[in-house]
């Protein structure tokens, strides 16, 4: 019996729900203990550990675990086909979505409607692309609005695809936002464009960053953060 848990513990595969998951290691100089979380798609569990950490030990400590992770990979919404749901999330509603393989390949957007063509199966990139540009010109007008309103210079705006983090601020000042937001609802997503334009002044979550942030956001911080924690993983369910 110890043998097989031996192995078990040294196998960086850990079994869920009736899935196996791979386990991610990630070493980190600067950590000084270990973190667990699951992927927000529940593809895979991922452990950041500290540069002294044995493997070993990092994926005992993830099946130790297993029944907090099971509850986690619980709440990981189901995985949805736009295309054969016909309907796509965007600023947080759906719009009708519309696929003609004679139709133009390039999307059209109506207000209310995305119509597009081409193959079927390249259709999914594409869509994710149309969300990006759109994302971005988002983005952009949020940040210039925020930077204004703080009397700051004209932020640079990125997009980025990070599976975990919502928008990081470099020390260039350079913003970088997760493009699943132009998903969420408007509020949700500007949130998180002045939070990361304050990050521009303050390089800390001090009183003064909360400060700014209360001046430049428009309205109660509170509850996007909110809204983020109960349904950001569902801005998941379709691009992975």
């Amino acid at each position: 019996m110890i043998d097989w848990l031996r192995r078990e513990a040294l196998e960086p595969v850990i079994e869920l729900g009736g899935r196996a998951l791979p386990i991610e290691l990630t070493r980190n100089r600067r950590a000084k203990r270990l973190t667990l979380r699951l992927a927000p798609d529940g593809s895979a569990v991922r452990i950041t550990l500290p540069h002294w950490c044995r493997s070993a030990e990092a994926v005992a400590f993830a099946h130790a675990r297993r029944d907090w992770l099971a509850e986690q990979l619980a709440k990981v919404p189901a995985r949805r086909d736009p295309l054969q749901d016909g309907t796509l999330l965007y600023r947080g509603g759906e719009i009708a979505l519309e696929w003609r393989a004679e139709a133009p390949r390039k999307p059209q957007f109506d207000g209310a409607r995305l119509a597009l063509g081409g193959p079927r199966e390249t259709l999914s990139r594409r869509i994710q692309r149309w969300l990006e540009t759109e994302a971005l010109q988002l983005f952009s007008a949020d940040a210039a609005e925020y930077c204004a309103r703080g009397d700051l210079a004209p932020a640079t705006v990125k997009l980025t695809r990070a599976r975990r983090r919502w928008g990081s601020c470099s020390s260039e000042g350079t913003l970088r936002l997760n493009w699943r937001l132009v998903q969420a609802p408007d509020h949700v997503r500007r949130s998180v464009v002045a939070h990361e334009v304050a990050h521009l002044v303050h390089f800390d979550h001090s009183p003064a960053f909360h400060a700014l942030l209360d001046r430049l956001y428009e309205q109660d911080i509170d509850e996007p953060n909110r809204w983020l924690s109960r349904h950001g993983r569902t801005l998941y369910a379709a691009f992975g």
